[in-house]
């Protein structure tokens, strides 16, 4: 699986360390953008807040990825869903949009601001558990 949105900074990091937590050794997952961004100080901290480390991460594109072979895409910005939908016509694979804001357009206190972060950390753990249908383990 394949989360891809513009900068590979904010939203495909944050859904790809998400979908690795809740489906550690079911799925492999990565993350790129259509251009190389910046880490993000608000997505680190946003992903902390739920138990879980980005800090390894390090931005890149689409271009840059080892391995292309995915089943399914995931695009999180409408340039990252055409530049998707362009793998298709060389790859056999499933490309889905799920709209998601850009939460570096807050606008803002820092509590305002990570509140953006926080919902979009929130929308794509829903998403993420629904499409994939996860379960929680019967131990915890």
């Amino acid at each position: 699986m394949l989360f891809v949105c513009g900068m590979n900074a904010v939203r495909s990091p944050m859904a790809a360390t998400i979908a690795r937590h809740l489906f550690p050794r079911q799925i492999y997952v990565e993350s790129a953008g259509v251009r190389k961004g910046e880490r993000d100080p608000f997505v680190a901290a946003a992903i902390e807040e739920i138990g879980l480390d980005i800090s390894a991460h390090e931005p890149h594109t689409l271009k840059e990825l080892e391995d292309t072979n995915f089943d399914l895409v995931i695009t999180l910005a409408p340039e990252a869903h055409h530049m998707a939908l362009e793998l298709t016509r060389t790859q056999a694979l499933d490309v889905e949009y799920w709209p998601t804001p850009d939460p570096t357009l807050a606008t803002g206190s820092r509590e305002q601001i990570m509140d953006a972060y926080r919902a979009v950390r929130d929308q794509l753990m829903a998403r993420i558990k629904q499409r994939l249908g996860w379960r929680p383990s019967p131990s915890g």
